[in-house]
């Protein structure tokens, strides 16, 4: 069975925020997830978790500062250390992080263009092995993810499922993995079972959508069947998350989402 994670940003937007908890537990899913802890109520989010009986899976652990820029480094750490503060208070289990930092609508702040691709590698690199000792102590794992740059994330650093799992693999903690998001490797690379397989010892956590449209499976191009039968194969024990936007409704994305 696949432990299945409702993004309740994308998911039960007709509810209250509040009320997506509940929704998504009697819907069948075992953990949230959400984008941006620090415009919510941290102490509301604890309780209508608890209340719900339902995990809080992760939301996002940097916002204003890049890995890739050699001078965030302070302020990156100090960003990571508060949402590990935020994680720790409502139980959430994960932080995501990103190459570089996004703003409205997830657009890439800044492209570095100004930087070599060495001194972005580096930085990321650096900045990586000072947030695993800070992730070790608070015992909350960071998923690193790569974004697609063709339609939601141009001018992101981080694109590729080889680059963000090599990374990991160096870095060698187990509170460092790497997000696969299908949605963004479909549109960077394709080959997704592939990919899965190749790298599977570094993904702590799946997105899904489907492509184009990011909508639920089956609305795109995307054999979703043929990803979760390599997923069960292998023995997957991560979650899969459901970030997606419903076509219609999340009534009738649940039902995609829960049929195969």
């Amino acid at each position: 069975m696949l432990k299945r994670c409702a993004c309740i940003d994308t998911l039960y937007t007709e509810k209250d925020f509040y009320e997506r908890f509940a929704a998504a537990k009697a819907d069948g899913f075992e953990a949230v997830e959400f984008w941006d802890w620090r415009i919510r109520d941290l102490d509301k989010v604890r309780d209508a978790a608890q209340a719900a009986q339902i995990t809080i899976s992760g939301f996002n652990g940097d916002n204003d500062f890049s890995l890739v820029d050699p001078t965030h480094k302070e302020k990156y750490l100090e960003n990571l250390k508060a949402s590990l503060d935020a994680a720790k208070k409502v139980g959430a289990v994960t932080v995501t992080i990103h190459s570089n930092a996004l703003g409205d609508g997830g657009v890439v702040v800044n492209h570095y263009d100004e930087l070599s691709d060495t001194v972005k590698l580096c930085s990321m690199y650096d900045t990586l092995l000072a947030s695993v000792k800070l992730a070790e102590e608070y015992k909350i794992r960071m998923n690193l993810e790569g974004l697609n740059i063709k339609v939601d994330h141009v001018g992101n650093f981080l694109q590729t499922t080889q680059m963000a799992a090599e990374v990991t693999r160096l870095i060698n903690s187990p509170y460092l993995m790497i997000l696969f998001d299908a949605y963004h490797v479909q549109y960077n690379e394709g080959a997704l079972c592939y990919n899965i397989e190749k790298y599977f010892d570094q993904i702590g956590h799946i997105h899904i959508a489907d492509c184009p449209g990011r909508h639920e499976p089956g609305t795109g191009e995307i054999n979703y069947h043929a990803v979760y039968e390599t997923l069960k194969r292998l023995g997957y024990q991560y979650r899969v998350g459901y970030e997606l936007f419903p076509l219609t409704d999340t009534a009738a994305a649940v039902k995609a989402i829960f049929q195969d």
